[in-house]
């Protein structure tokens, strides 16, 4: 009692007392501990104290000349067979997911095939694949021309078939894990490089596969280990690699156990380098998440404080200089149509939008307003209809009534014209702010580095975010993200700018910093396209309102004449909802 009303005192005084704090005890977590400690105990004793494991004959042999070698055949063999396993899989995995219905057939095939075959079969396939074909020749098949020929017992020895079959064997199920990784990289990833114009390639091998990686590494090395052992069934093929070297010693000597126990060591060995490789790769390709966990653990570490006033930040004016202005292209939409499966998205519209001019798309969801923005940078292809941009066709060349599909590198070279802002934010996890911002210059514009990051930096500046360069978007707000993304998308200085939704993934209190952003871009002459249900803020910056409604323009005009006179029920009824 007495204590109680110290305690309180204190607290009614203002002065904090001290507590001393007892942690709860778990007796569970201490007896399952000490039960852990006796059993290793036990464990030890029984191995290291038994004189017939034959310690003294596992030390004459652990590294002795026949087993350094049988070990360096081993690791060789798990060298080739993850290079060229993974290489190959690399490879199926892309034909898999590609749009090719025969890559996605062959690739299938494969897998199916090499998986079905155990590893012990296919290695004694290929060591007497010489009875089946006595050369292996290449030519024109059904011409009798030959421009490869060579016996195949000379081809593939020992040595080769077994690294084939190592490699056709990991390839099937490397293909597999890494097709995973790739399913599980959000599409959004791959919607925002092609707006930025970037390579094919160069989005699977910046973008793509280092996000994959965080889903591919743990299965790959399972898979990179379970291959090191497997290389012990190579023995079949009289291959002296580290199993086989060890059978060969304790048949002639016949300490049977402990020779098995060098084996066991080594290959203990091999699994703990790869574990420990294992670690720090996946700590590489994590450094996003890394980041942010440790940003969180700094925050939560900090004492408790009074929580800062949210305010708008400083952002620097867009236009730069008087030629800046009027740098924007007109859009022409010509009866686009677009359906997806028996729903019409898109129901013959027809839009010319002025060079420099800021045009707000307003409607209710599912009108249709995010799918026409795609098709003006072609992100979707119109079923019907055409669309241009400064007056050259998106995706097409024209020749007479025919529309021809344009190459996938001319469409990327006039996509970069048209840059896009994304609901949902999409910037590369992986990368940085600024290696968000430098990425599409430095491939798609050819800019070198250094002069890239210099305007990156502009930019960065001039969005309000100079300090959060090196920041990756997970340690970023989700407006201080957009704002990176309006960025990324200003450092191809296009011609026209599409935004689809950019605040609606947002907090209420972040909304104000990404319009202040699109505010100021509206007077840079970049002509922009907005989708948007924020209608104050329409009214207030567009030059044109479109109003759509189940794929059709219902009325388009100036804001003060749809806001305040709107000559359709339709848009009168949706306004009154809204505003």
């Amino acid at each position: 009692m007495s204590t109680t009303s110290t305690s309180l005192a204190g607290i009614a005084d203002g002065k904090a007392p001290t507590l001393r704090i007892v942690p709860a005890r778990h007796p569970l977590q201490l007896f399952g501990t000490l039960l852990a400690v006796a059993l290793i105990l036990i464990a030890l004793q029984s191995v290291l104290g038994n004189p017939r494991w034959g310690w003294g004959t596992f030390a004459d042999w652990f590294f002795a000349r026949p087993v350094l070698e049988g070990l360096a055949r081993t690791l060789w063999l798990t060298a080739l067979g993850t290079g060229l396993g993974f290489a190959l899989g690399t490879l199926l995995a892309l034909a898999r997911v590609s749009g090719s219905p025969l890559l996605a057939a062959v690739s299938w095939g494969y897998v199916w095939l090499f998986r079905s075959i155990p590893l012990l079969v296919l290695l004694l396939l290929l060591n007497n694949l010489g009875y089946l074909y006595s050369t292996i020749e290449l030519g024109v098949p059904f011409t009798g021309i030959s421009l490869f020929s060579y016996p195949t017992t000379q081809l593939i020895g020992v040595f080769t078939a077994a690294v084939l079959g190592l490699t056709l064997n990991q390839a099937a199920f490397s293909a597999e894990v890494i097709r995973g990784g790739i399913l599980s990289v959000d599409h959004g990833q791959s919607e925002a490089a092609a707006a930025l114009g970037l390579p094919r390639g160069r989005q699977i091998r910046r973008i793509i596969l280092p996000q994959a990686m965080r889903s591919i590494l743990p299965a790959a090395f399972n898979d990179v280990i379970g291959l090191a052992k497997s290389t012990s069934v190579v023995y079949v093929l009289a291959l002296p690699e580290l199993f086989y070297t060890v059978q060969v010693i304790y048949r002639r000597n016949l300490e049977v156990v402990p020779l098995l126990m060098v084996a066991t060591v080594w290959y203990l060995v091999i699994l703990t380098v790869l574990s420990l490789l294992q670690q720090r790769v996946e700590k590489r390709f994590a450094r996003g998440q890394l980041q942010r966990e440790r940003s969180v653990s700094r925050v939560v570490s900090r004492p408790v404080s009074r929580p800062p006033v949210a305010r708008v930040p400083a952002v620097r004016p867009l236009i730069t200089s008087p030629q800046a202005a009027s740098t924007g292209a007109a859009v022409s939409l010509q009866g686009v149509s677009k359906a997806f499966g028996d729903q019409t998205v898109l129901d013959d519209v027809h839009l010319e939008l002025k060079a420099g001019s800021v045009t707000v798309l307003i409607g209710p969801s599912g009108a249709g307003k995010s799918t026409l923005l795609r098709l003006i940078n072609h992100l979707e292809h119109a079923d019907g209809g055409f669309v241009t941009v400064g007056g050259q066709l998106v995706g097409y060349r024209r020749d007479g009534d025919t529309l021809y599909e344009l190459r996938e590198s001319e469409i990327r070279r006039r996509r970069a014209d048209v840059g896009m802002v994304f609901q949902n934010f999409n910037l590369f996890p992986h990368l940085t702010a600024l290696e968000n911002i430098i990425e599409a210059p430095i491939a798609v514009r050819g800019t070198p580095r250094a002069q890239a990051e210099q305007q990156a930096r502009t930019l960065l500046e001039r969005v309000g975010l100079a300090d959060k360069a090196d920041a990756y978007p997970r340690q970023l707000s989700g407006g201080q993200q957009q704002r990176i993304a309006i960025a990324r998308a200003l450092a191809l200085q296009p011609k026209v700018l599409l935004f689809d939704e950019p605040t609606s993934a947002l907090d209420p209190e972040l909304v104000a910093e990404v319009l202040g952003v699109i505010e100021e871009l509206s007077r840079s002459g970049t002509t922009l396209v907005i989708v948007t249900h924020e209608l104050a803020f329409a009214r207030r910056v567009a030059d044109h309102v479109v109003m759509m409604d189940q794929g059709r323009v219902i009325e388009q005009g100036s804001p003060d004449a749809l806001f305040e006179r709107p000559r359709q029920q339709r848009t009168a009824d949706f306004l009154a909802k809204t505003l």
